[in-house]
């Protein structure tokens, strides 16, 4: 199974190109999509789950021809998008019977059971006769994972799914994603580089509606290591240092200075120190390689 997306453009009527000449193939297992906000992300994910269409290219999937026949590519489809409503006085097993029906699942005991089987994945069980309105925002977001496996989807498409999580809801929600995707393509749309590092073998950084880098994880910062240096400094020379060097972050220490990470070839200078690659200096690194294109 592989989705393979061929120079795909999206520009909105308010002149926003959302989605630039976008070329991505993806294949089966865990796959981040890396941006800020505003990089395209959500515009991609909505074009590629057929509720918006591009004004050119073309998406494939398990030799489906998408953009030609939505409706056939929408059985293999599960899709989360980042906000989604629910009905008010309505628990979760009578919801999702109400959504598998609307899927097609004809026989009771099959929606029976496969209710039970998407309920127990995303550890809601036992919650199950709760209003999903009175949801946690992490259970309601496992209850979203719960609804789009009803179909047994073979491509499934979250999109910012842990924005706005406390640590303990985003590590039950990752663990039942990190469950669910080891048969199944899934794309999973974040601006948190800690998401894509704890979750996917694959992934691309997208900005400006165009993919900046496909990589893995690992890959990406045996690149670049020798190459990220760090030093600290006054809060205060701050500026001066962005000037002189490459300055992926900064972070402040207890004492208030700041721990600066620097990009170069070589030693910048003789008060910085090799510091060990992380996955967050591979994503600036993009994201500052690609600023002059914008300027």
């Amino acid at each position: 199974m592989r989705l393979v997306i061929q120079n795909l453009t999206k520009t909105y009527k308010n002149g926003v190109k959302a989605i630039d000449g976008l070329n991505l193939e993806i294949g089966t297992g865990m796959f981040g999509l890396l941006g800020p906000n505003g990089a395209g992300k959500s515009s991609l994910m909505r074009t590629i789950a057929t509720l918006q269409s591009p004004d050119s290219g073309s998406i494939t999937f398990d030799e489906i021809d998408v953009l030609k026949n939505p409706i056939e590519f929408r059985k293999s489809l599960g899709y989360l998008p980042q906000s989604f409503g629910v009905y008010p006085k309505m628990s979760a097993e009578d919801l999702l019977d109400y959504f598998a029906t609307l899927k097609g699942i004809s026989s009771k005991t099959d929606r029976k059971n496969i209710i039970k089987e998407v309920l127990e994945i995303t550890n809601l069980y036992e919650v199950r006769k709760k209003y999903v309105a009175g949801y946690s925002g992490g259970m309601k977001q496992r209850f979203g994972i719960a609804q789009l496996l009803l179909n047994n989807p073979k491509l499934i498409i979250v999109d910012e799914p842990t924005a706005g999580l406390d640590p303990a809801e985003r590590r039950r929600f990752l663990n039942v994603l990190r469950e669910v995707g080891t048969n199944s393509t899934v794309i999973f749309s974040t601006h948190i580089v800690e998401d894509v590092k704890e979750l996917c073998n694959e992934m691309a950084i997208l900005n400006g509606g165009r993919i900046l880098k496909q990589t893995t994880p690992i890959e990406s910062t045996k690149e670049i290591e020798g190459k990220i240096w760090t030093k600290i400094i006054d809060r205060d020379n701050l500026e001066e240092n962005e000037a002189n060097y490459n300055v992926l972050s900064s972070n402040y220490n207890e004492d208030n200075s700041l721990n600066i990470r620097v990009y170069s070839d070589e030693r910048p200078s003789e008060d910085f120190s090799e510091s060990k690659p992380q996955l967050d200096d591979v994503y600036f690194i993009a994201l500052k390689q690609d600023e002059p294109v914008n300027a």
